[in-house]
């Protein structure tokens, strides 16, 4: 069931998935003090419940929950469309936190979580997606295009040589936005995770080589070369020009 934290007039809004109550209830006054309007839901079903009711700019979502837990909640969501989500896992329990990050999650946090650097986080990853519910921009749109591919920074898009749209996960286009950007240019493990997950992510290196394997299959082409270098010992580059249209 839907619970409403006390009603603010604000503009961006917080959903709380955690099935211990105390949590929700402190998490959401917490957040509501430092100018968010917060929603919380008990589980799975009670978050799908209140996307459709409302739109939010942020989810923050409980990993260990009976029944449907928080990843498999986490791979049902179209990441292309659903708000920006952190993920809260135990302490020590690294494997949720890269499996979370690897299927799109944008952020995670060790529970129980500092609200403080709760808060911190939340703030990091809106600002990283300059995330405006209530009087979203309409910039123009421009095309990223190197090697008969096009990507869509804005939309989200990918269209392959043969105006085929490619689906990512919000991992994969992030990653190949950072590529995309800084083409013909050798960036590490390192410096790919803070451009694609923002500069407070821990450093796993397999998260990485996880998602380039993974666009390597997606933009696989018979005929065209891989526009994705392995760079040995260093990291990875775009081999291909990049122009702006």
């Amino acid at each position: 069931m839907l619970q409403r934290a006390e009603p603010m007039d604000l503009e961006t809004r917080l959903l709380i998935v955690d099935d211990d109550p105390g949590i929700r209830e402190l998490t959401a006054a917490f957040l509501n003090q430092h100018g968010y309007r917060v929603d919380t839901a008990a589980d799975g079903p009670a978050m799908r419940a209140a996307l459709q009711r409302e739109r939010y700019a942020l989810v923050v979502l409980d990993v260990m929950m009976p029944g449907e837990d928080g990843l498999t909640i986490l791979r049902s969501l179209d990441r292309a469309a659903s708000p920006a989500v952190i993920i809260m896992s135990v302490i020590g329990q690294e494997v949720d936190r890269i499996v979370g990050l690897e299927m799109g999650a944008d952020d995670y946090i060790a529970k129980p979580a500092n609200p403080r650097e709760l808060l911190a986080r939340i703030r990091s990853v809106l600002r990283r997606g300059h995330v405006n519910i209530t009087h979203p921009a309409k910039p123009a749109r421009s095309w990223r295009c190197f090697a008969g591919w096009r990507l869509d920074p804005l939309g989200r898009e990918l269209i392959d040589p043969d105006d085929i749209i490619i689906h990512l996960s919000d991992g994969e286009f992030r990653l190949l936005l950072a590529l995309v950007e800084h083409p013909r240019r050798v960036l590490t493990r390192d410096q790919l995770l803070d451009l694609s997950r923002g500069a407070n992510a821990e450093h796993f290196d397999r998260a990485i080589d996880v998602q380039v394997s993974r666009l390597r299959k997606k933009m696989h082409r018979d005929g065209i070369e891989d526009s994705i270098r392995t760079v040995r010992n260093e990291g990875y580059m775009l081999t291909a020009e990049v122009t702006v249209r």
